[in-house]
């Protein structure tokens, strides 16, 4: 597993999201995935509101077994609650970022390291954060080829 580029501190603008939110244990979260995926794209094709990036999943609080996260979309505009799908927003800020390269078995240990430089750098970790998923995981693919955005807003 390699991880590239280095972390990097970017400013990134507020973005309206489509969400679908739950607490779920470790074990169930390819599942989990799999449904809040079905269920926006049912919604935001229903109401005509179209992804302006790939998905996310945005970890809220501290990361523990089971975690509270949310799996959703950036979007043109705000989508209407549908099931349990609803409007949110990724935060404007400064944020900490970095991509992972390989499969998503190693991505704790790229969190580890990002935390790290967070604090080498004399800044502190808000409680959430969140992956970019550009690369779209399929069955016959090589896990070596995944890239998974890594985002931790920080503070002063």
């Amino acid at each position: 597993m390699t991880t590239v580029p280095e972390p990097e501190l970017v400013t990134i603008a507020p973005a309206t999201t489509a969400v679908l939110r739950a607490t779920v244990p470790m074990a169930a979260l390819r599942d989990f995935f799999d449904a809040a995926f079905r269920a926006l794209a049912e919604a935001l094709a229903a109401q005509g509101v179209a992804p302006v990036g790939p998905a996310f999943g945005r970890y809220r609080g501290t990361f523990g077994d089971p975690v509270d996260i949310e799996v959703g979309f950036a979007t043109d505009r705000a989508v209407r609650p549908d099931g349990e799908v609803v409007a949110e927003a990724l935060p404007g800020g400064r944020v900490a970022r970095m991509v992972h390269a390989g499969a998503y078995d190693g991505l704790g240990e790229s969190w580890e390291r990002l935390h790290g430089w967070i604090t080498e750098q004399g800044l502190s970790a808000e409680p959430h954060r969140w992956e970019v998923y550009p690369t779209q995981p399929s069955p016959d693919m090589d896990p070596r080829t995944l890239r998974t955005e890594l985002n931790w807003p920080v503070a002063d």
